[in-house]
């Protein structure tokens, strides 16, 4: 019965609910919900032969069947993958009014710990309520613009090294013209990887490497099912995939609590602990306060330490390869952005956002403006979407006008929270300042000494792979400045 109530019966009474006050959406099939629809649409995308091959309007064709119940439902609607209900959201006025809901009752949604739990767990980014209230007080504070700043120069030597790479590649396969083609996506997350070490967790990217290419082997494995979360059982069957999922996740788990080991022994200051340091305590304290169970201690640090190093260096690699692409298409912008390098990078993560879903569930019936939101269901702010919308930026919403943000982020759309990369409200990332700092940081390096266009091995292929990422790589030819 408790089945049944689950795969069929939540599911129905909440939609019941919506279409009652007029929120409409496709037929859901019994266990897979959408999922058959989006698989087909998927196959047989409209506008398949695009005249602008390097087109940056690529929302509609790495997500086109959002973008055909967009057409036929409005920009509220409810559809479901599995037993999961998402209330789809792109009317403004109910992202500006989602976005400044700061109730505990409007939390993230269970499916994020249990459908990525070996990637996220119940780390920071996927909790709710007072276990993630707990771990903000603890990680928040690391990432305060005050102590971000101290990292300047450790950025700086981080990037120089990586460019000297890149001289060595000029040097060595140039063939006498000055320059070389790097597909450079790998050693920007290298570099993104190698800050966080140093600078959290006592370790250099050398000693923490192996983490760094297993969390990302089981992102990209992880990634292949992004459409199949939600039906019911299918993350227990020994698939290959999640037999390759759960290996990875040991594996992972081994060995960051081997790096806990060997950065707790020997005793230090308060002021002198690392960030991981501050998880262990932090777990301890959560276990005397009843939060967590003692017996779940290592999985408190363990979740955790993944969520920093997943969102850590990834989305801040993603974001890079995205500007460099953008500035070798756009040359012009090379000298420019010397000068005016944060209204390119506002405008890569406005055209590029590494997160693509910002996701909320309703923990109790709640009601926002005019619409009465069911208890269970995940509201869903498509976030490309959103930062693609020419309604609130423009006719010029998919081409690369870093001008926009001349006036700031403010001046920018119709409404203040139309530019959401990080997140919004109490939700917003809490490593926003060493994001933005970081890609100040490595892109005035880089742009110092080097020139580039794209290489004629570019191929232009966002894709979603839990995050926004070139499918094929960025390919650059490069050369001294």
């Amino acid at each position: 019965m408790y089945q049944f109530y689950m795969v069929y019966w939540r599911p129905e009474r909440i939609r019941q609910k919506l279409r009652k006050q007029g929120i409409g959406g496709p037929s859901p099939s019994f266990l897979l919900g959408n999922i058959p629809e989006m698989k087909r649409v998927q196959r047989h995308p409209q506008n398949e032969d695009d005249p602008q091959p390097r087109s940056h309007d690529w929302p509609p064709k790495v997500f086109p069947y959002l973008h055909v119940w967009k057409k036929s439902y409005g920009p509220i609607y409810t559809y479901s993958t599995g037993n999961i209900q998402i209330l789809y959201v792109t009317d403004t006025e109910m992202v500006r009014k989602i976005a400044l809901c700061t109730s505990s009752d409007f939390g993230k949604p269970p499916y994020l710990s249990k459908e990525r739990g070996p990637l996220l767990g119940e780390g920071i980014i996927a909790s709710s309520g007072s276990l993630w209230e707990h771990q903000r007080k603890i990680i928040s504070p690391e990432f305060y613009l005050e102590k971000v700043k101290c990292l300047v120069e450790l950025m700086v030597d981080c990037t120089t090294s990586m460019l000297n790479s890149w001289s060595e590649k000029i040097d060595n396969e140039g063939g006498g013209l000055g320059m070389a083609d790097v597909t450079v996506d790998e050693d920007l997350r290298n570099l993104s990887a190698d800050i966080i070490s140093r600078a959290f967790f006592g370790s250099s990217y050398s000693q923490g490497k192996h983490i760094f290419s297993k969390i990302r082997t089981l992102q990209q494995t992880m990634g292949k099912g992004s459409l199949f979360i939600g039906i019911p059982g299918l993350s227990s069957i020994p698939t290959k995939t999640n037999k390759e999922i759960w290996r990875l996740e040991k594996e992972i788990n081994d060995m960051i609590l081997e790096l806990v080991k060997e950065k707790n022994e020997g005793t230090r200051n308060e002021k002198d602990k690392n960030l991981l340091q501050k998880i262990v305590e932090g777990a301890r304290n959560c276990a005397d306060g009843g939060l967590v169970l003692e017996s779940t201690l290592d999985k408190f640090i363990v979740d955790n330490t993944k969520n920093l190093y997943f969102a850590g260096h990834e989305t801040t690699g993603v974001t890079l390869a995205w500007a460099l692409m953008l500035l070798a298409s756009h040359p012009e912008w090379q000298n420019r952005a010397r000068a005016e390098l944060t209204m390119v990078i506002q405008e890569t993560l406005r055209l590029y956002p590494p997160g693509v879903f910002a996701v909320r569930e309703a923990r109790r019936d709640l009601t926002l403006g005019s619409i009465r939101i069911p208890k269970g269901i995940a509201v869903q702010i498509p976030i490309p979407m959103i930062h693609h919308d020419p309604t609130l930026w423009g006719s010029d919403a998919s081409q690369f006008n870093p001008e926009r943000f001349s006036q700031g982020i403010l001046g920018a759309a119709k409404i203040a929270h139309a530019f959401m990369p990080f997140g919004f409200g109490n939700r917003i990332c809490v490593g926003q300042h060493l994001a933005m700092t970081e890609l100040k940081v490595i892109l005035s390096v880089i742009l110092s000494k080097f020139s580039f266009e794209l290489s004629p091995m570019y191929e232009h292929s966002p894709s979603f792979s839990l995050t926004m990422e070139a499918k094929y790589g960025v390919s650059l030819r490069i050369k001294r400045v």
